[in-house]
């Protein structure tokens, strides 16, 4: 595809990446529904504090098998449709398309994109990477919508991929031009150095999910970012 540039003064993403991300983990939300915390969070959208546009949510909830996961998007795709934001289903394209989510997050053995196109041209597409090379590697890619890169910082939920990168790897993958969003330990205090860095937006899990008042807890990062 040809090379998208964040443009940091005007304040924008490039088209597809949002400028914060909200990644599920209903382990995180310490015993309340999980479509109840998103639809939380999203009241900062709702009453106009942050753009609809700038805002997604990526259910991610790796354990579930097809009817599980479908019972637990189908409410999570009540509150983003209300926000109006997009939602993203990871790996699975038949519960993207049955809950009429935005699109599809491609992690680690799923479907290749070339796949999903062909499966369902209408869904946007994002992907995990690792490194730098592999984001790389996705600047053929034209139906690409954006590549998360991480972890940033150390994270539970990112352990298993190796020590955190921290932000000069970060800012190898933001220049090979493909719209990169950051993951991995990233709260209020640290999301606007990510965006220096050249990421066009930021994913969170625990910063958001975990806190009581998840709408106050995406209005702090959403302000972080937009300080930068």
């Amino acid at each position: 595809m040809t090379p998208t540039h964040f443009d940091h003064a005007s304040g924008a993403s490039p088209p597809g990446a949002p400028r914060l991300c909200i990644i599920t983990d209903r382990q995180q939300t310490g015993g309340r529904p999980l479509a109840g915390v998103i639809g939380q969070a999203l009241g900062a959208v709702r009453d106009g504090r942050i753009p609809a546009a700038s805002v997604a949510v990526q259910l991610r909830e790796k354990d579930l098998g097809g009817r599980e996961l479908f019972a637990l998007a189908a409410p999570v795709r009540a509150v983003t449709r209300a926000a109006g934001v997009r939602l993203f289903i990871n790996d699975r394209v038949d519960v993207a398309l049955a809950v009429g989510a935005d699109g599809v997050h491609l992690g680690g053995g799923a479907l290749d994109i070339e796949d999903v196109v062909a499966i369902a041209p209408g869904l946007a597409i994002a992907i995990s990477t690792h490194s730098a090379v592999e984001v790389q590697r996705l600047r053929s890619q034209s139906a690409l919508a954006f590549a998360l890169f991480g972890p940033i910082h150390d994270t539970p939920s990112k352990r298993s991929y190796g020590a955190p990168h921290g932000l000069a790897p970060l800012g190898d993958a933001c220049a090979t031009g493909v719209p990169v969003v950051a993951v991995g330990g990233i709260d209020a205090s640290n999301a606007g150095a990510c965006v220096a860095a050249g990421a066009a937006g930021v994913a969170v899990i625990r910063a958001i999910l975990s806190d009581a008042a998840p709408d106050r807890a995406l209005t702090r990062i959403f302000e972080a970012i937009e300080r930068t």
